[in-house]
């Protein structure tokens, strides 16, 4: 199949086959709310740790993500998918469960506790690489062109669900903070999410197993990888989600610290915050929804629109959390946590209708090492993004003398590289191959 065609997906993929990659997504994204929200703020908070400290263990995390595309090519040159996905849960289970020990034992043996949890955080991100990008792979693969749009975002709606549902419960049973109870939230958390998520995936593919690839696509990793890189779909997305992501994911480290030190939140309370920001996103994802629409007569917009206005009301709310800085504790924090949520809901849910829709296009047997591509330019721009913050979070109070202060200057310069990000995907033609836009989740998938 030469460059610019459509590999055609296996016929017969429905609502019951997406549903069930949803719920193993929504497990995955359980034990990683856990590893990269909560421990975070117990670090820098209860442990009284520097912000660099959480900030470097996370962007770790991210960096070991460099191997999705080499996950993605495994998959893709193998029979099967879900040995990947369920074998990178179980690594993801096991590295989110020792975070919560190495930060629980860095309480008593600082140097001990966070080397295990720096080990822990390696195992994160291999586990992320390999049962993420297999699951979009396998996504991309066996739905149909036109239900692509709408499989991404049923599946990335349950995975927000994921997070909001087990942020606001971890939350409650971790207050009265201990060590301890972080350890069992942690541990009880990953041992139901590999169970669940293993049984999503009983006998999957036994019904239309993938094929092998043919012999003359088994090429070696990296020829395979510059031919990817070659596509110029291919390689004008890897650079705006890099953008994106970096905007996106520098107030990743430091809300729940943030609303810690100036709001006097619990572990319990920030980590119940994390739950509205990400009920807020999947409110933002529902009305991106209305992409591609006329209601009324009116037409909603394109999955590009969404793209660019999603960021450029990140921007807006990010400048509310500049006021928070500023006029803590008297701020409503959480209706403006929920804004942030919305507002990255919408960009990202038509971010990746697009990335679904180019998913299948180029070279044949090439899903795994496309999308693996795009998950390692998110994962650099989440470790840069995240680092950053951390950091400058840091230096800022350092310099400014006022947590409050800050804390507002990074949330200021987030501001201005969302609105960076927006003018990047402005120019940007995202869909080229266009499929039926987000709208199509309530209805795209009667067959």
């Amino acid at each position: 199949m030469s460059s610019g065609q459509a590999l055609p997906a296996r016929p017969g993929a429905g609502l019951g086959l997406i549903l069930r990659l949803g719920l193993v997504q929504a497990m995955l994204g359980s034990i990683v709310v856990l590893t990269t929200s909560t421990i975070n703020r117990v670090m820098v908070v209860e442990l009284a740790l520097p912000a660099l400290v959480p900030g470097l263990l996370v962007a770790l995390h991210h960096a070991v993500q460099a191997t999705r595309p080499r996950m993605g090519y495994g998959s893709d040159v193998g029979r099967r998918r879900t040995p990947w996905i369920l074998g990178g849960l179980a690594v993801l289970g096991l590295g989110g469960f020792g975070a919560a020990l190495g930060t629980a034992w860095a309480a008593s043996d600082p140097s001990a506790g966070l080397a295990l949890a720096a080990v822990s955080f390696v195992a994160v991100g291999l586990g992320v690489s390999a049962a993420g990008t297999s699951l979009l792979a396998l996504l991309a693969r066996q739905v149909e062109p036109p239900k692509r749009a709408t499989a991404a975002a049923v599946v990335w709606v349950m995975m927000i669900v994921g997070f909001a549902v087990t942020a606001g419960l971890a939350g409650r049973f971790l207050d009265p903070f201990t060590p301890a109870r972080l350890v069992a939230v942690s541990g009880t958390v990953s041992l139901l999410a590999v169970t669940i998520a293993a049984a999503a995936l009983w006998r999957l593919e036994t019904a239309a197993p993938a094929a092998a690839a043919p012999e003359a696509h088994r090429q070696a990793f990296l020829p395979a990888l510059r031919q990817v890189w070659a596509e110029p779909e291919a390689r004008r997305f890897t650079i705006f989600v890099f953008v994106s992501m970096l905007a996106y994911s520098t107030q990743d480290l430091i809300l729940e610290p943030f609303a810690g030190l100036l709001f006097g939140m619990t572990p319990g309370q920030t980590t119940q915050l994390a739950g509205v920001q990400h009920g807020g996103t999947l409110a933002g994802m529902l009305l991106a929804a209305l992409a591609g629409r006329r209601i009324g007569g009116v037409w909603m917009g394109s999955l590009q629109t969404w793209t660019v206005g999603g960021c450029l009301a990140s921007g807006v709310a990010l400048l509310g959390l500049v006021l928070a800085g500023a006029l803590a504790p008297n701020w409503p924090l959480h209706a403006n946590v929920f804004m942030l949520g919305a507002a990255n809901g919408a960009f990202s849910i038509a971010a990746i209708g697009s990335m679904m829709g180019l998913a299948g296009h180029g070279r044949e047997r090439r899903e795994g090492t496309r999308l693996g591509l795009w998950g390692a330019a998110q994962a650099i721009g989440f470790a840069a993004g995240g680092l950053f913050g951390a950091a400058a979070s840091d230096v800022a109070r350092a310099l400014l003398g006022s947590p409050g202060a800050g804390y507002a200057a990074v949330f200021l310069l987030e501001a201005t590289m969302f609105v960076a990000a927006a003018a990047l995907a402005a120019r940007i033609a995202l869909v080229r191959h266009d499929t039926p836009p987000a709208a199509a989740v309530f209805g795209g998938l009667q067959r």
